[in-house]
C-alpha cells in the first residue's frame, strides 16, 4: 500500500493532503523519514508515524445490511428522514460507507465497510461485479422486451451492456447486471412503458441477501470476506483500472 493511501485510510487526511505531512518530512516508516508519498508501506509490519505519533489502520468492518424502502444510501443527508448508517449501532458508525448506492425505493443487499480498496474495486466497472435484482413490474412483460432489455438497450445516447433476466412470474423478473448507473432499471424499463413497483437487489458479486428482513444487518464471515478479495484480485481478462 502507498503512504499516502495508507495516512488516507487510517484517516488522517485525504489522499491528496497526505502530500503536504510526507513532503515535508512530519513522516517517518520504521524510524526512517519518507519523503515519497509512493513508497510502498506494509500496514502488518511496518511502523508508521506522523509528528512522532505510530499511526494505524483501523480495524475492518464488513455489515450486510438488508436495505428498506424511504432509507438514503449515504453516510449523512441532511434532507433524508433516515439513511443506512441510522440503521447499526452508533460505535460501529466511525469511517463506515455503503459500497455503491440503492435508490430510496429500493430495498435490499447493502454492503457497508470502512475498507476503502474493496469499496473502490467493487465500485469500479473493471472489476464488472455482478448485481442480481428481483424485479415486480405493474405489468405482465413480454418477451420481445425482456430479449430487448437483455440484448442492451439506448439510454440517454449510451447503450446499456448485456444482461441476463429470468423470468419468475407474469410480472417477476430476476435481472442480473454489472453497471451502476442511477436508477438504471427503472429507467430501462420505462423506455418500454413498464412502471417497477418492487425491486430488491439480492447478490452482489458472492455476497447474498438470504434470510435477512429489511432493516437487519449482519457482520459478513472471514470466508465470504476472504472469497470477495479473491474475486477482486485482478480486473476481469483484458479490463484494466484506471
Amino acid at each position: 500500500m502507498r503512504l499516502q493511501v495508507f495516512l488516507s485510510h487510517a484517516g488522517v487526511c485525504s489522499r491528496r493532503k497526505a502530500f503536504e505531512p510526507i513532503q515535508s518530512g512530519r513522516v517517518t516508516v520504521n524510524g526512517k523519514k519518507v519523503t515519497e508519498p509512493s513508497c510502498d508501506v506494509h500496514p502488518s509490519s511496518d511502523k508508521v508515524c506522523l509528528d512522532g505519533r505510530v499511526v494505524q489502520l483501523p480495524r475492518k468492518i464488513y455489515l450486510l445490511l438488508h436495505k428498506p424502502q424511504a432509507t438514503m444510501s449515504t453516510v449523512s443527508d441532511p434532507h433524508a428522514s433516515k439513511t443506512v448508517l441510522e440503521l447499526v449501532p452508533q460505535h460501529l458508525r466511525s469511517g463506515l460507507h455503503p459500497v455503491g448506492r440503492l435508490d430510496k425505493d429500493t430495498t435490499g443487499l447493502l454492503l457497508l465497510t470502512n475498507d476503502g480498496e474493496l469499496t473502490h474495486k467493487m465500485s469500479h466497472p473493471s472489476y464488472e461485479v455482478e448485481k442480481v435484482y428481483r424485479v415486480v413490474l405493474n405489468r405482465d412483460a413480454k418477451d420481445s422486451d425482456v430479449r430487448q432489455i437483455s440484448q442492451g438497450v439506448l439510454l440517454e445516447g449510451q447503450k446499456t451492456s448485456p444482461c441476463r433476466i429470468v423470468r419468475q412470474a407474469p410480472k417477476e423478473l430476476e435481472m442480473a447486471i454489472h453497471e451502476g448507473r442511477k436508477r438504471q432499471i427503472r429507467r430501462v424499463f420505462a423506455l418500454f412503458h413498464y412502471h417497477v413497483e418492487k425491486l430488491k437487489r439480492v447478490r452482489q458479486g458472492s455476497l447474498e441477501l438470504g434470510g435477512l428482513k429489511e432493516g437487519e444487518w449482519r457482520f459478513l464471515t472471514s470466508q465470504e470476506v476472504a472469497r470477495l478479495n479473491q474475486e477482486l484480485h485482478m480486473p476481469p481478462k483484458g479490463k484494466k483500472t484506471r
